[in-house]
């Protein structure tokens, strides 16, 4: 199962400092969930452990090997990834939009075998998008397209699960959805990463989270740990309400906080 080493990183893009010395260890079977508000630097991060964006200093290590030394297919055979906000601009099926999460199995010219059949069903029926698998993908709702493009990560069967703002765009129903096959995932055994911004959400489904803040790893923990009143006020910027005492934590931000 994958792992993710995050060894002092830092990042500068445009000569501006993103990232500044983070460090963590990420291991399987377990959901993270990357919080913290607008800017705070969690896209970047998991580009960072992508090889997406060059590292400035310290290091991304993923099972044991430094990132730079992993060729990209066999990257992209561990970790698979759906950023935010991803759009379709080709009028392909939802079917087969689902079936390029498996192009990192196959070579030049070669055709979709019978475990790549397999991955794709699979990955349909966990996103709940079978009746969708003919629909033209650009002609889809934000919702579908979100879920459709979930089962694309999933197609990809990799053991590490990378998500930035999975629930983004959808009804509650379907967001309740996408948290449960995410942290279904997480039992399996895979690392799965989530950036979230809905803190309800990523208290009840989490079992560990990140709190990043202009850059910097500042909580790391469980929900229990690391939601509290006095960190969502000075992360946040907010006066919340936490209530610990019903069985699943909720949390819900209720005012700004004075200037």
């Amino acid at each position: 199962m994958v792992t993710i080493s995050l060894e002092g990183v830092t990042v500068s893009l445009n000569t501006r400092k993103v990232l500044s010395k983070v460090s963590a260890d990420l291991t399987a079977g377990t959901l993270i969930g990357i919080i913290g508000p607008n800017g705070a630097g969690k896209s970047t991060l998991v580009r960072a452990m992508l090889g997406l964006v060059p590292v400035s200093t310290g290091q991304v290590v993923v099972d044991d090997a430094p990132i730079a030394s992993i060729l990209p297919k066999a990257l992209a055979r561990k970790l698979a990834y759906l950023p935010q906000g991803q759009t379709v601009h080709w009028p392909l099926t939802v079917e087969r939009l689902i079936a390029l999460g498996r192009l990192p199995y196959l070579s030049p010219f070669s055709r979709i075998g019978p475990s790549d059949a397999d991955a794709i069903e699979h990955a349909i029926a966990r996103a709940d998008v079978g009746h969708l698998r003919q629909r033209d993908a650009t002609q889809l709702s934000g919702g579908e397209r979100a879920r459709a493009l979930l089962a694309r990560a999933l197609a990809v069967w990799a053991t590490g699960l990378i998500v930035d703002e999975p629930p983004a765009s959808l009804d509650p129903g379907h967001q309740i959805d996408v948290m449960e096959i995410l942290a279904g995932e997480a039992r399996k055994g895979s690392l799965v990463l989530a950036v979230l911004h809905d803190l309800t959400l990523a208290a009840r489904y989490c079992d560990r989270l990140i709190v990043m803040d202009q850059g910097k790893l500042v909580a790391d923990g469980t929900p229990v740990e690391v939601l509290t009143a006095d960190l969502l006020r000075s992360v946040y910027g907010v006066e919340a309400f936490v209530d610990r005492t019903s069985d699943a934590l909720m949390v819900i931000p209720m005012r700004r906080t004075a200037l």
